[in-house]
């Protein structure tokens, strides 16, 4: 059972609140070696996950909800508690509405073991060149919803560990397994030695549609940023290209909602 440390907090202004008060600076988050969860739904899934709580921040209310989740974690929390008001001036507070809190990010299974220790038929997802927090944790949560066996999150994309990101999950970042590599590339390539079909999600002439595709066995769908999708290199290391079909003057949707078609389809197939 938990140690809560509670202190009441008349000010934001204390070094140990740095966090809290920062949280428009992401890159500060990353060097610490923390996320923040900026939201009651997250907050809950943070307190039910095995992310190392540092410290959470809220309203009096919220702490009578949270107390006995808190007392049922293994390590010491600290909790500030502050009014109504005073978490009000914090940015985005219609977002978090008076729950706050700071978790360790712990250390995360790699691509390799990842791929050795995952379940057959592998569902695999991959991400190249997203730059919106937003969107790769919407991403996230459509990974989770449809039972997707890891994420793969390529160099040239924002962590999945911002603020923005985890709220975008809903929380569902704690649980989905994602792998962070150097060389997404490489990666493609590694997987296709291993057997698994890689698939481009790229509107191109050739492009297959997404409904004649098997997606019963091990396959890993690709995805790369709205505007300019995959790169040369990456749609070169991918197997064949599908793309959903759309009315002539439509020819792409949000990377977040296209994701959660292509695993539909892939859960639809596999009668799950």
């Amino acid at each position: 059972m938990a140690t809560l440390h509670i202190e009441t907090v008349q000010s934001l202004e204390a070094p140990e609140l740095m966090l809290y008060r920062t949280l428009k600076r992401p890159e500060a988050h990353e060097r610490a070696g923390v996320l923040v969860a900026t939201n009651e739904k997250v907050v809950q899934r943070l307190l039910a996950s095995r992310f190392p709580i540092i410290s959470v921040l809220l309203t009096p209310a919220w702490l009578e909800r949270l107390e006995a989740k808190l007392r049922a974690r293994p390590e010491a929390i600290q909790v500030y508690v502050g009014e109504k008001a005073l978490l009000e001036t914090i940015t985005g507070y219609q977002l978090h509405q008076g729950a706050l809190a700071v978790a360790k990010i712990p250390p995360q299974p790699g691509f390799a073991s990842l791929l050795e220790t995952a379940s057959h038929p592998l569902l695999i997802a991959a991400v190249e060149g997203i730059a919106s927090a937003e969107n790769l944790g919407a991403i996230i949560r459509g990974c989770a919803a449809f039972g997707v066996s890891f994420l793969i999150v390529g160099e040239t994309c924002c962590s999945p560990f911002q603020r923005r990101a985890v709220s975008g999950s809903m929380g569902t970042i704690f649980e989905q397994p994602v792998a962070q590599v150097e060389n997404l590339v490489a990666t493609l390539t590694t997987l296709r030695a291993h057997g698994v079909r890689c698939l481009a999600a790229h509107p191109r002439a050739e492009a297959k549609k997404l409904a004649s595709v098997n997606l019963r066995d091990d396959c890993c769908l690709v995805f790369g940023a709205e505007g300019p999708g995959l790169t040369p290199a990456a749609l070169a290391a991918c197997d064949d290209t599908v793309e959903i079909p759309m009315p002539s003057h439509m020819n792409s949707l949000n990377v977040a909602a296209a994701t959660a078609v292509f695993l539909y389809e892939a859960t639809r197939q596999r009668g799950a």
